[in-house]
């Protein structure tokens, strides 16, 4: 079965930071040959000027950058919509379900610090294949 680990920004920022509880996750689901993925929209908010840029420069090397597509957005736009949500405060979470849905596995491990929000964006259908898990 193939699976997936998606960061969000705090998890990615986690990762940035060398944090060791999220470098121990990350080895396990990479010892369960599960890929480490993250958006390009998440690697915005997440690397500030306090990470080296040669830590970030490893750390991305060591996962997938996954594009914005348009049917990304489109994506975002209707779980916005269902939920009753706007706003930039759910944009990139939006955008970050809309690229779960879409990964090429069966399973994939959305580990994030607003599980709540995340929930409610991927709605009843999505939770079969993404597992929403706090950090």
């Amino acid at each position: 079965m193939s699976q997936a680990v998606l960061l969000d920004s705090e998890g990615l920022s986690r990762y940035l930071r060398g944090t060791g509880d999220l470098a121990a996750r990350i080895a396990a689901a990479r010892r369960h040959d599960a890929e480490v993925y993250t958006c390009a929209m998440t690697v915005l908010e997440a690397a500030g000027p306090k990470v080296a840029a040669a830590r970030v420069g490893w750390a991305l090397s060591q996962i997938v950058i996954e594009p914005v597509t348009e049917a990304d957005a489109r994506a975002a736009h209707r779980m916005l919509t269902a939920a009753g949500l706007h706003g930039h405060k759910y944009a990139i979470d939006a955008v970050l379900v809309a690229l779960a849905l879409r990964l090429p596995v069966s399973r994939v491990v959305l580990l994030t610090s607003d599980p709540e929000d995340l929930t409610v964006l991927l709605g009843e259908d999505g939770g079969r294949r993404v597992s929403v898990v706090a950090l």
